[in-house]
């Protein structure tokens, strides 16, 4: 199928001049279809082919035959009972979405500290994907100990003018390139918070990949904070739902706020289901994608120099997760048309392309770049060859 047939369905009167709508339709189907992957999205399949999959892994465990949940017993049970030892606290509570488990995780902590104030990012998910809902919703406010594009140090908390309750750590900071800091330095930003008699939770939507970057196991890793948010989707491949992990008086709390934000759902099965297949299957080879996300970005930024792309950038130059971003001067019209162009003849590099936010470098649009298990048969000349192919795509 050429670029044209692609965008044909979506615009029949004039393929050849397909709006951006039209071409990110047509690169959706077209990345869904491509043989050849970086990585599966959760969102390339169709109803019945997922729900299948999930079904087949469930006939081979040991609970094909286990009842339906209601109001968050069995399996649900059975998950949270796995993401609390996973992460060596004593308890765990599901939630339908992530934003729920952290406006909950947060007011919960400000009834105990007395101060509605959580020093974040101006990055971090709740000030970006929100909608304000600390403020709205939860009658929270927040205070940043720095706007530069990663985690703040030690000295930024320690000598930060305004008092708060709670420091909220996303790890990684996904929108400033899935940054960590080092182990160090993490570990002196918690003392630092200590020292001003603050609460740590850690917002680790992605935190199952970090294991790698900071040469500790998940324990380890939680262990620094008095409570953490898991996502189930974004690292794991499951449907939907995230888990709040902490102290067992904090999370008996946050499951009668969950049930007042209206988040104590009848069934949740498939989604607690997906999440069990992924901390069986996903959460094993993460750090593989991790060392093969170094690789594929060494790669890109060797085949973009050689290439003579100006102000080509891959950030971070070495990915401390098995994600990392990609800068290329061009409109995102531009970059999204060849994704698509390369996608129809059956590779899947890239996925969609954004301008630069606001404040970002005028001329340049990012995409991200994730490495799971289709990406691992990647060679480093096939990396090289496709990356060629993807620029020839674009206007010179």
């Amino acid at each position: 199928m050429t670029t044209a047939e692609a965008t044909e369905e979506t615009t029949e009167e004039n393929p050849g001049n397909a709006s951006p709508e039209d071409v990110t339709a047509a690169l959706r189907k077209a990345l869904r279809e491509a043989p050849r992957r970086l990585w599966d999205a959760s969102t390339d399949g169709t109803v019945a082919a997922s729900l299948r999959e999930l079904a087949d892994w469930a006939a081979r465990t040991e609970h094909a035959e286990a009842p339906l949940d209601v109001y968050g017993d069995g399996v649900v049970t059975e998950l949270e009972t796995r993401v609390a030892r996973t992460l060596g606290f004593p308890a765990a509570a599901f939630f339908p979405t992530g934003t729920m488990a952290q406006q909950v995780a947060l007011r919960c902590w400000a009834a105990r500290t007395g101060s509605p104030t959580v020093a974040l990012h101006p990055l971090a998910h709740p000030e970006v994907h929100e909608e304000g809902a600390f403020t709205a919703v939860s009658a929270l406010r927040t205070t940043h100990p720095t706007t530069s594009p990663r985690l703040p140090t030690a000295e930024e908390v320690r000598d930060h003018p305004e008092p708060f309750g709670t420091l909220m750590l996303e790890l990684p900071l996904r929108d400033a390139g899935f940054v960590l800091p080092s182990w160090e330095e993490l570990t002196e930003v918690v003392e630092a918070a200590r020292e001003r008699d603050a609460v740590i939770h850690f917002d680790g939507a992605r935190l199952w990949e970090t294991p790698t970057h900071f040469g500790q196991e998940l324990p380890e890793i939680a262990a620094l904070a008095d409570s953490v948010y898991v996502s189930f989707y974004k690292s794991l491949g499951g449907m939907s739902g995230a888990a709040l992990a902490g102290p067992e008086d904090l999370i008996a709390e946050a499951r009668v706020w969950r049930h007042r934000y209206g988040g104590n759902v009848f069934q949740q099965y498939p989604a607690a289901l997906s999440a069990l297949r992924g901390l069986e299957t996903e959460l094993p080879a993460l750090p593989s994608y991790v060392a093969h996300a170094r690789m594929v970005a060494q790669t890109l930024r060797e085949t973009f120099a050689e290439a003579g792309t100006p102000w080509s950038r891959v950030h971070p130059e070495q990915p401390h997760t098995h994600q990392f971003q990609v800068w290329l001067p061009y409109p995102a019209e531009e970059l999204n048309t060849a994704s698509l162009a390369l996608a129809t003849e059956g590779t899947a590099l890239f996925r969609r392309w954004f301008p630069a936010p606001a404040g970002g470098p005028p001329g340049m649009s990012l995409t991200e770049v994730t490495i799971s298990a289709p990406g691992l048969t990647w060679t480093e000349k096939e990396v090289q060859e496709t990356a060629r192919r993807f620029l020839s795509h674009l206007p010179r």
